[in-house]
């Protein structure tokens, strides 16, 4: 199906890939490539902290809902990678990190967020609260609309916990 897509046959898409995992990262960091320049740009933009980390994770989620809803065998070919390539995916949540901290940044720069101490940390549990709209085909079967309202919903609890005032539970988070 890929060599179809590309005007190639199989066996010539294999002169340019070891296999089939191989090909599958290869569009994989072709679809991220595209996600980290529309990230890059939202983390560039002058309105405030709070909307661009909407506008980040929203856009994630659009993007991604929409390329699954066209292409369905791009579901198979996550899952894939996730059971396969476990490192690709750490290595792609590291990269969404580096934006989630530049918003985190600036938002404690402008006042709009409290100072946090552990920035990376922080971008790592902003994700792991919002994962079900990174990948929303993989963990539910709700429409966009309805995904898009349970977004902004956890999203309003995620910046709640980072608004000036925002106390800290006791509860510390071990260390790996």
């Amino acid at each position: 199906e890929i060599a179809k897509d590309c005007n190639m046959s199989a066996g010539n898409i294999y002169r340019f890939f070891a296999s089939k995992l191989d090909i599958a990262e290869a569009i994989a960091r072709k679809f991220n490539s595209e996600l980290y320049q529309t990230y890059a740009g939202i983390c560039r933009q002058s309105d405030s902290a709070a909307d661009r980390l909407r506008r980040f994770f929203e856009f994630s989620m659009v993007r991604t809902f929409e390329a699954f809803e066209e292409k369905d065998k791009l579901i198979e070919l996550a899952e894939t990678l996730s059971d396969e390539r476990p490192l690709f995916f750490n290595e792609q949540l590291a990269q969404e990190r580096v934006y989630l901290v530049q918003i985190l940044e600036a938002g404690m720069d402008a006042g709009e967020f409290r100072q946090i101490e552990h920035k990376d940390e922080t971008a790592e549990m902003i994700q792991a609260a919002m994962m079900k709209f990174r990948f929303p085909q993989m963990f539910s079967h709700l429409t966009l609309p309805k995904l898009k309202r349970e977004q902004a919903g956890v999203m309003n609890l995620v910046l709640a916990g980072l608004s000036p005032g925002a106390t800290i539970p006791d509860r510390k988070i071990d260390k790996l």
